[in-house]
């Protein structure tokens, strides 16, 4: 018997920016927007402050980043623990650019993740990397963009013994 595959998501964007005039004019409202869904704390938005923005709130820009990182960081926590590799903290970096084009409209045209995991000694420093090309590939946010991802691994160890473990690319 197949089982249904699809999984379904359900946010809510409310705009908040409403100071009287509406949209009367391009300056005459805040960007400003709570993202929520259901059983989960509120998100306060805003556009880019190069958008007339709340530089203190997320934008989708920053969301869309952070999705990318996320997604990353889940399936390599997921493998790591599968292939028996322990990971005690991780962190990610992460950039992405984009471009306007003459309309006003634009694209995200590349990102890249700089994951650092730490691992506890004795583990498998190679195989800890080489993992997150794996991740890359499972990774749900990645297979959905229509711009280049890269991803830039590094490791950190634990104290304590490493059985001649190399430091690879630390940062």
């Amino acid at each position: 018997m197949s089982r249904d595959r699809t999984h379904r998501y359900a946010t809510r964007v409310e705009w908040t920016g409403n100071e009287g005039r509406g949209t009367a004019d391009y300056r005459a409202y805040s960007r400003n927007h709570v993202i929520t869904a259901p059983g989960r704390p509120e998100l306060a938005g805003s556009s880019d402050p190069a958008f007339r923005g709340d530089a203190t709130r997320w934008n989708p820009e920053d969301l869309l980043l952070a999705s990318l990182s996320s997604c990353h960081m889940l399936w390599y926590l997921h493998l790591c623990s599968a292939a028996g590799i322990v990971v005690t903290a991780y962190r990610d970096e992460a950039e992405g650019s984009m471009a306007e084009d003459e309309g006003g409209g634009g694209r995200f045209t590349a990102a890249v993740l700089r994951p650092v995991a730490t691992l506890a000694p004795g583990a498998d420093a190679v195989r800890a990397l080489a993992l997150h090309e794996e991740a890359h590939r499972l990774c749900f946010i990645a297979n959905s963009v229509n711009f280049p991802v890269g991803i830039d691994p590094a490791l950190d160890f634990a104290p304590g013994p490493h059985d001649g473990a190399p430091t690879l690319k630390p940062r």
